[in-house]
């Protein structure tokens, strides 16, 4: 078998779906093809109100598709939830719970709350310098390392495939930056399989191993491209004579 195609963790093979309401019929995406490698870190980028977030609910297993089939390891997604972390636009930490107590609520939640579980969650959070503040409140943590934490959550029940919706627009754009490089290193470092939602041009060069760049509404895909940058930081790849370069590529795709 092909070495990518033996790869593939997540696929969408002919998927779409159409909305249904009183007023009629949308047809939000269509013929949707694309796969995601296992270990890699994949962007969506598409024009606004696309359905990119409706890529993400349907990889979820949180809509299922009207037509089509999405499969997670030959397996149907709808079957493989707990292989799923989901990451949100904003933290969603709760105020009244400390950090710790915040990190350790899907282990709560799944059942899972078993001290080796606890310990496993509470060491990445120590790991990714978040050590000194276990007993803090959000609301005592700046922006970034309130996302630093919301991303540990995400982590602690040890999922395979992290889908991140545009977990970075809440941020001012000084920490943004930063915050990219914490997530980039922590999902490389757990050697987590990533699929990033973003309208964020350069922030999806700067992550992405490939971008699945969307047609507008119904999506489909118009291209997926290797970004080529290796194992490069998002800051330094932001340094790169390249990185201008696949920006007026992609700007063009989008603005067809």
């Amino acid at each position: 078998m092909n070495e990518t195609l033996d790869r593939r963790i997540l696929t969408f093979e002919g998927v779409s779906l159409t909305y249904h309401t009183k007023e009629g019929e949308t047809l939000a995406v269509k013929d949707l093809d694309f796969s995601v490698r296992e270990g890699e870190f994949m962007a969506v980028i598409g024009p606004s109100g696309c359905g990119k977030t409706t890529v993400l609910s349907l990889a979820a297993g949180l809509l299922a598709p009207s037509a089509g089939e999405i499969t997670v390891r030959g397996k149907p997604a709808r079957e493989s939830a707990g292989k799923f972390g989901y990451m949100l636009q904003k933290d969603e930490l709760f105020p009244w719970r400390t950090i710790e107590k915040n990190i350790t609520l899907p282990l709560e939640i799944g059942k899972k709350n078993t001290a080796e579980n606890r310990e496993k969650a509470l060491s990445l959070a120590k790991k990714y310098g978040l050590g000194d503040f276990l007993h803090y409140y959000p609301d005592q943590l700046s922006g970034g390392m309130r996302q630093r934490a919301a991303l540990i959550r995400t982590l602690a029940p040890d999922p395979e495939i992290l889908l991140l919706d545009e977990p970075f627009s809440a941020l001012d754009y000084q920490t943004r930056l930063s915050v990219c490089n914490d997530v980039y290193g922590i999902i490389r470092g757990e050697k987590k399989t990533a699929l990033l939602v973003t309208h964020d041009i350069s922030e999806a060069i700067s992550l992405a191993d490939r971008i699945l760049v969307l047609s507008k509404r119904p999506a489909s895909a118009v291209a997926v491209h290797e970004i080529g940058f290796e194992d490069l930081s998002p800051l330094k790849r932001r340094e790169s004579p390249h990185f201008s370069v696949w920006f007026e590529k992609l700007w063009k795709e989008l603005n067809i």
